[in-house]
């Protein structure tokens, strides 16, 4: 059996937060942390206990260094330090069309876009996959070569 990769859902919609989290549990077999908090994703991401994020991009209320904050800011902070810039993210919003995908992964230095609402979990969990292998196999490369 696989390791439960461990999933922060960053979302402000507490309702909508648990279904994801639940048909990503039963779906895909994670672990999934909720949150909106800013503190937590980053406290959870330095310390090495994520796997994954899923960012909404609309986070109102959401405060980091005194500032208000989106998802895209999170994403871009989180992807521009160090201890987690190879944690994968994906944006998830209902606002943006996808012409608009290419700009707001440059923006946030995400490393995917994904609509809402989800109705198709089969596929974000294929990309979710996708994304942790790759970063996976990223990580080893990492250590091989950090080896020789």
């Amino acid at each position: 059996m696989r390791k439960k990769s461990k999933v922060i859902l960053v979302e402000d919609d507490l309702i909508l937060a648990k279904g994801t989290a639940k048909l990503l549990e039963r779906l895909g077999g994670y672990q999934v942390e909720i949150t909106f908090k800013c503190e937590k994703i980053f406290s959870l991401s330095q310390a090495g206990e994520v796997d994954i994020i899923l960012m909404d991009i609309n986070l109102p209320g959401a405060v980091w260094n005194g500032d208000e904050v989106s998802g895209s800011d999170l994403s871009r902070i989180l992807k521009s330090q160090q201890p987690t810039k190879n944690i994968p993210i994906i944006l998830l919003t209902a606002y943006a069309i996808k012409s608009e995908r290419d700009i707001l992964l440059q923006q946030s230095l995400a490393d995917e876009f994904f609509l809402k609402p989800i109705t198709n979990y089969s596929a974000l969990i294929a990309l979710m996959e996708d994304l942790i292998s790759n970063q996976y196999i990223a990580s080893m490369e990492g250590e091989s070569s950090a080896n020789t």
